[in-house]
């Protein structure tokens, strides 16, 4: 006689007021050890990250590599766990999180899609494998019959049909395009509500990332679900994104709605982001030495702004105390001393390609190199092309 299956209790409220964001962070810190057993260094790879994700929102977090993006994302899905601060979801805090059955239903709630198409999935098993798993362990209340109905639905969904062929097919028969579609559905069997997704085309071909970036969308926009987007391409989070939050050695230097930030960036080196992106309209530029010195190595850091070995516009301040988000448009804040309130582009979607990095002289703009607090980081602009949909 068959048992009853019994389901996994949520513990996270069904009703939180919608004022409430859906996932906020208060001073997130993860440190590693390095240098052995006896070592005292730390790697400081995020300190003190204070970001939110409203519901059925989009917000894309931007930075080079080695900027503490990937440890925020497995901070989030709670594969490491915090050296210190909070992770709020739902209105409650995970470090009450407890026993396995809880920890269960929260990654239920927040699964993440990886980077690499090519190795997130099992080579042994067919497609269906991940997928019906993930519905038997998240939804025991559906049987077999239900969850291979589920399942196909999941992949029709994603835009693989048709599904029941698809169910049937094994990894290394599918493109990576294809098997990136496969994590999204895999994410999706669980009725999430926050999927992490860990720059998903990053990998793929040019030609197949719209598709994805669409698919995300679609999502948002039809379910509900929001996305954490992960990614080195500024245009493409434009393209998809709400809210843009950019990362430099571990530290959040700026966030805010994606389009004030693009066209008014406060930030030295979300300028220096914006003049590398590459433009076909705009004037050809000498950005040789707009770029100048190397990443700080966060091991045990001392005080001060840690992009200031490479800022044009760095003071004595900044050498001694580090810079705190302030609030300096419309939900747009950053940590800088030298960045101050008001528009650094003139309209439209324009962005900054940065006077101090070399792309016009100094009499075009309103900041030159070397400036004081209070002067305004202001540049002649230049248009950021957006992805376009392959027809």
């Amino acid at each position: 006689m068959n048992q009853p299956q019994q389901s996994y209790p949520v513990p996270f409220p069904s009703q939180v007021p919608d004022d409430v964001p859906l996932l906020r962070t208060e001073g997130l810190t993860r440190h590693f050890q390095i240098g052995g057993i006896f070592s005292k260094k730390n790697l400081h790879a995020v300190d003190g990250a204070e970001l939110s994700i409203g519901r059925g929102e989009i917000v894309a977090l931007a930075g080079e590599s080695g900027s503490g993006k990937s440890t925020v994302a497995r901070l989030l899905a709670k594969v490491y766990r915090p050296t210190a601060g909070e992770i709020w979801f739902d209105g409650k805090p995970l470090s009450q999180l407890r026993s396995r059955t809880d920890v269960l239903a929260y990654r239920s709630q927040a699964p993440m899609v990886f980077q690499d198409p090519f190795s997130s999935i099992n080579p042994v098993y067919r497609i269906s494998h991940g997928i019906l798993r993930t519905l038997k362990l998240h939804r025991p209340e559906l049987n077999a019959e239900q969850r291979t109905a589920e399942a196909e639905r999941l992949l029709t969904v994603v835009g693989l049909t048709p599904a029941d062929q698809y169910l049937q097919k094994f990894p290394y028969e599918m493109s990576g395009g294809q098997r990136q579609r496969i994590g999204f559905a895999q994410a999706l069997a669980s009725n999430p509500k926050l999927i992490i997704a860990d720059e998903p085309v990053s990998m793929l071909d040019v030609s197949i990332r719209i598709g994805l970036l669409n698919l995300m969308t679609e999502l948002r926009d039809r379910q509900g679900v929001s996305f954490l987007y992960i990614t080195h391409d500024l245009a493409s989070a434009r393209y998809a994104a709400d809210r843009l939050i950019v990362m430099y050695a571990g530290h959040i230097v700026e966030q805010g709605p994606i389009e004030e930030i693009l066209a008014a960036p406060k930030h030295p080196y979300t300028q220096l982001l914006l003049a590398t992106v590459p433009d076909p309209r705009a004037p050809l530029a000498d950005l040789a030495g707009a770029d100048k010195g190397e990443p700080p190595k966060v091991v045990d850091p001392r005080p001060g702004c840690r992009f200031r070995a490479r800022c044009p516009v760095a003071v004595a301040q900044c050498a001694t105390v580090t810079p705190e988000l302030r609030l300096l448009g419309d939900r747009h804040q950053a940590a800088c001393h030298v960045a101050v309130p008001g528009s650094a582009a003139t309209s439209g979607s324009a962005v900054t390609s940065g006077a101090a990095f070399g792309a016009t002289s100094g009499a075009a703009s309103g900041a030159t190199p070397g400036a004081g607090p209070g002067t305004p980081l202001t540049a002649p602009t230049r248009a950021i092309p957006t992805p376009r949909d392959p027809a």
